[in-house]
């Protein structure tokens, strides 16, 4: 119980939340509020027939300083989600509290006005944002530098290109100081070196304690900066839990989903008599329960088509466990496979005890090819010639996976090892160093006679 109360604040408390729209589709009439009124819709509501439900019955929490990522497939809900928690729209059923300073970059050009210049948006958004005009005029000179739009801040925004859209309006949310940052996919339609500073800005944001919802397809960013991910589908919760898990999995459906449609358009062009395609399998129990799969980590997963049978740590020419600082270490990894294999990737990782990722790479980052795995056991060694990581406990995750991705087997927590050193220090670094001082500042080591 002691560990419970020393766990940072919930900042956002989703319950129950549904958000349903009205259909306009044909056949449907466009309501006017006459209409509504006439026909006590407003009173009422809407009837199931006239509803799209965007979210269904989502609930979870987010803690003070946790990065969220939100994935799934394009009409999943996940925009409207972040929507509702901006404050943007109202849920149509169950509760949402969000505590904190909150700013969103959910919408290209959000809050912008486009016939009037980047200078006078800036100080519009930023009074949206809450900020009074003295504290938008003290960071003004810091909005345009990081949006890198000096040349163009006096221009009406509708000469913008998308991209200088998002630096604008990602440079202006980021320098509201916020508690709560909601971001949108929009941060892909910025150029690389943009991206690379978004990147680092989010980090800094992170590391002072404040907390990210963040919306992305990029699976890997979801993966590097988010502490826990929610995987979104048909507007309810398939599964919540650990970002490599959760886009592993969401992998893995999208596969199966790609495979299921070839083998039912299969059969219909082999039988033209048939009368429906097979039908996609139902959720598995686990997917269906996602609060049960998030409080249970989950430290296996993939097709199991090659599996990851046993590691062993190599030290001075033997399997060993505590290690000193600055060691040749081996990681000695035993795979087997069903079959043959022209698609392979492997990756080793290296984390605390608490998850702070310390190493982590693959044969496809180090530029490996992959042409054969064969069938049966294979064994392999990835090799550090001085393994520099500072005095602690450690844990080694190990994977074989395609190249896009998906699993065939990823085990988290594999083994553990221990690092002890001469000297102490902080982190889990712990390069090789020297100190210089001039004649004239004298030492003496601690246990020498005095």
């Amino acid at each position: 119980m002691s560990a419970a109360t020393n766990d940072p604040p919930e900042v956002i408390r989703v319950r129950g939340l549904s958000k349903h729209y009205r259909r306009t589709a044909a056949g449907h009439k466009l309501r006017t509020l006459k209409s509504a009124l006439l026909e006590r819709s407003l009173i009422r509501g809407l009837r199931p027939e006239e509803a799209i439900p965007a979210l269904q019955d989502l609930s979870f929490t987010v803690r003070a300083g946790e990065a969220v990522g939100l994935i799934g497939a394009n009409g999943s809900g996940k925009s409207t989600l972040l929507k509702v928690l901006a404050g943007i729209l109202r849920p149509t059923a169950g509760t949402v509290e969000v505590d904190g300073r909150v700013a969103a970059m959910i919408e290209l050009g959000a809050g912008f006005h486009p016939e009037i210049s980047g200078r006078e948006n800036v100080f519009i958004n930023g009074a949206i944002l809450g900020l009074s005009r003295r504290q938008i005029a003290e960071r003004y000179d810091d909005i345009v530098a990081f949006a890198g739009l000096e040349d163009f801040i006096e221009e009406p925004v509708k000469n913008y290109s998308s991209g200088m859209y998002v630096r604008l309006g990602f440079a202006v949310a980021i320098h509201t100081d916020p508690e709560i940052l909601l971001v949108d996919e929009v941060l892909s339609v910025g150029d690389e070196a943009f991206a690379h500073k978004c990147l680092r800005r989010i980090e800094e944001f992170l590391a002072r304690g404040k907390t990210l919802v963040l919306v992305s397809h990029a699976l890997p960013l979801v993966e590097s900066v988010c502490d826990r991910a929610l995987w979104l589908e048909r507007g309810r919760l398939r599964l919540a839990g650990h970002p490599r898990r959760v886009a592993d999995a969401y992998r893995q459906a999208v596969a199966e989903s790609e495979g299921e449609a070839h083998r039912a358009a299969k059969i219909l062009r082999e039988d033209e008599s048939a009368d429906e395609a097979t039908p996609p399998p139902e959720p598995a129990a686990e997917e269906e329960d996602a609060d049960a799969v998030e409080a249970a980590e989950v430290l296996r997963w993939g097709s199991g088509e090659a599996r990851i049978e046993r590691l062993r740590v190599l030290a001075g020419g033997e399997e060993r466990y505590h290690l000193h600082c600055g060691e040749r270490v081996g990681f000695e990894v035993e795979v087997n496979a069903d079959r043959d294999f022209t698609d392979f990737v492997f990756g080793i990782a290296i984390q605390t005890p608490r998850g702070v990722e310390c190493w982590g790479t693959n044969t496809d980052l180090e530029g490996f090819q992959p042409e054969l795995l064969p069938a049966g056991t294979t064994t392999f060694t990835i090799t550090c010639p001085s393994l520099r990581l500072a005095p602690g406990e450690y844990l080694v995750d190990v994977a074989v996976h395609a190249r896009d991705g998906t699993p065939y087997d990823y085990r988290r927590k594999l083994a553990g090892f221990t690092v002890t050193a001469a000297g102490g220090g902080v982190g889990v670094y712990f390069p090789e160093h020297a100190w210089t001082f001039p004649p004239s500042v004298r030492w003496r080591r601690r246990g020498d006679a005095g």
